[in-house]
């Protein structure tokens, strides 16, 4: 091997710093113990994570996810918010695998950037840790990229990948719901990480000051709420009611997510007086002069994730709910759907 000339070039001329690197992954392993699970055998630094599948289970079904954060990043980069970004990645995934009854068990993240920032590097993974230990899931893995020319200074992208295990004969699916079963709506923790495209449209359109007050916080705080995450919740309900479907409310709203958990024949009748619009709906509404049917299209208009359960079950499942910290509404119930009908109807 040759020894360095003058003018010769380096990975960090070319805009990689790998001591850079080296440096954020020392920097993450604690936060990532935080959120190890006893069936994690090896996690961050290995070429691949080892997860070991519990023996608790006798029919174990894998139900993966994927998914990114979308436009609400660009508001994190003019904010300079990188603290919570990360609980809304693992949410985006966690949630989704969880409506079909899966106890979320490992999250693996992948963090692309033109120059690293080894500083806001560590305030999103501490965020995505964050999001696993709300999640109760293990961050076992992930790749951070540092790719020069692809992305502009101070901007990176994110994506990530869970793995949750729910036993064959307990998966959620929908089949059994039934005219006369009960929706229950959780409410979310404000527009979650969907919708930003035409969030950004709106505040592009009247540049408010993001400091002004909105409900005693800033309207730029209230934006980057991170996205709930339900899992601890909606596992303990699974345990005490018989919990038919369960919807998670991202992109395409009440109106684009309820239907994807209903079988044939049935439709969801939405009381929509059961529930108030939060203020930040609210303000994004009057000041974007959005309808009504695409703020249901576009936003969960806060209401997060939707449940249903039989109409007997529908008391103790809500009281189940607010014990364990969630805001529950009994927004509407299943009916027969005739031929040629709309899956969901808003009364």
């Amino acid at each position: 091997m040759t020894t360095a000339q003058p003018d010769s070039l380096s990975y960090r001329d070319a805009g990689v710093d790998i001591d850079a690197g080296d440096a954020l992954v020392e920097a993450i392993k604690p936060f990532a113990r935080r959120t190890l699970r006893p069936e994690v055998l090896a996690g961050i630094g290995g070429f691949g994570a080892l997860f070991e599948v519990s023996r608790r289970f006798r029919e174990p079904v894998l139900v993966s996810g994927t998914d990114g954060v979308g436009t609400k990043l660009k508001l994190a980069f003019a904010l300079g918010r990188h603290d919570t970004i990360g609980i809304d990645l693992v949410a985006m995934s966690a949630n989704d695998i969880l409506v079909q009854g899966a106890e979320p068990m490992f999250f693996l993240d992948y963090f692309a950037c033109g120059r690293l920032d080894v500083q806001v590097a560590a305030q999103v993974i501490r965020g995505i840790a964050r999001g696993c230990e709300l999640a109760g899931c293990a961050l076992i893995g992930g790749e951070t990229a540092e790719m020069p020319g692809m992305y502009p200074d101070g901007e990176y992208d994110l994506a990530g990948f869970a793995v949750g295990i729910v036993e064959k004969s307990r998966i959620i699916d929908g089949r059994r719901i039934q005219p006369g079963d009960a929706l229950l709506g959780i409410a979310s923790s404000g527009v979650h990480s969907n919708g930003y495209s035409l969030v950004r449209r709106v505040l592009e359109r009247v540049r408010p000051d993001l400091e002004a007050d909105l409900g005693g916080r800033s309207l730029g705080s209230v934006l980057m709420e991170p996205t709930r995450i339900y899992a601890r919740a909606l596992l303990a309900l699974m345990e005490r009611v018989d919990l038919r479907g369960l919807a998670h409310i991202t992109g395409g709203g009440l109106l684009g997510n309820v239907p994807r958990i209903l079988p044939d024949g049935a439709c969801a009748v939405l009381r929509r007086e059961a529930w108030q619009l939060p203020p930040v709906f609210q303000w994004l509404q009057r000041e974007g002069r959005i309808a009504d049917e695409e703020m249901l299209r576009v936003f969960n208009c806060g209401i997060g994730m939707v449940a249903v359960v039989p109409q007997a079950a529908a008391q103790e499942a809500a009281a189940a709910l607010e014990a364990a910290g969630e805001r529950v509404y009994r927004i509407g119930e299943i009916v027969s759907r005739a031929a040629g009908a709309a899956p969901v109807r808003l009364v």
